[in-house]
């Protein structure tokens, strides 16, 4: 066994306290986060890693933001295909198409404040759907509109499927 796979098996998490809360950060995140969580809890503000803090918590927001988009690109794809190569429609396009909207709407109820996000970011996702749409099915690009043909209210309807 390697020693750095060694030293972190062996050395237990108490002994993180005794490494520089700053140094924790480049080297274990997790115990970085566990110890500020401590440090809020006991109200030991003071000692807190502010500067990294902000920077995770902004970070957080641009991960749910992404998660968003992701689903949302990911969902386009799987309706593009759907609505172009008909002959091929199967149970797994269906399923991933329920699956990114259930997904959608889980992470606006986790984060309400991202609710118009799917609409404001429509055209981007689409745009990157629309890609790999045709490089997924070898399709020439062309057969896909250059502009999203589908509103987001149904882009997000769990009963609605294109062509």
């Amino acid at each position: 066994m390697s020693s750095v796979l060694e030293s972190a098996i062996v050395q237990p998490v108490a002994h993180v306290s005794a490494v520089p809360i700053i140094s924790l950060y480049e080297r274990d995140l997790y115990a970085w986060a566990q110890t500020n969580a401590r440090l809020l809890k006991e109200r030991r503000f003071e000692e807190l890693d502010i500067e990294h803090l902000i920077e995770e918590i902004e970070d957080m927001g641009r991960s749910e933001q992404r998660a968003v988009m992701s689903h949302l690109r990911n969902l386009l794809i799987h309706l593009l295909k759907w609505q172009f190569q008909p002959e091929l429609r199967s149970k797994s396009w269906r399923f991933s198409i329920s699956n990114a909207r259930i997904e959608i709407a889980a992470l606006l109820a986790e984060s309400p404040s991202l609710r118009d996000l799917p609409a404001n970011r429509l055209v981007e996702c689409y745009v990157g759907a629309r890609s790999l749409a045709a490089d997924e099915t070898g399709l020439n690009g062309a057969t896909f509109p250059e502009n999203c043909p589908y509103p987001i209210q149904s882009v997000l309807d769990q009963d609605w499927l294109p062509g």
